[in-house]
């Protein structure tokens, strides 16, 4: 299935969750925070102002963005969750 965002939607997939803990020890499922990272999969062309002029978004396929925990939209698109995400909901790109 093809999914592409509309306007200022960006279509974000979330990074494995950290399995073990700084000390070693590991996590359960159940135990493991949502990861606030991700890679951007596809971008929308942009946002229109009220004078109809296109603001294109900050991000681009590929990056790597960090998203509050409680973010966006959750689809699945071939078996995979993914999020669509406003660009404002984005917080960072991390280089």
């Amino acid at each position: 299935m093809k999914v592409e965002p509309l306007g200022d939607k960006i279509l974000v997939r979330r990074l494995d969750a950290a399995e073990k803990t700084s000390g070693g020890l590991f996590l359960p499922e159940s135990a493991q925070d949502k990861p606030t990272q991700g890679k951007v999969l596809s971008v929308g062309p942009g946002r229109m102002t009220k004078s109809g002029a296109l603001v294109k978004p900050q991000v681009a396929d590929g990056d790597r963005v960090i998203f509050s925990s409680w973010a966006g939209t959750e689809i699945t698109v071939d078996g995979h969750p993914v999020l669509i995400l406003s660009e404002s909901d984005l917080l960072a790109i991390v280089g």
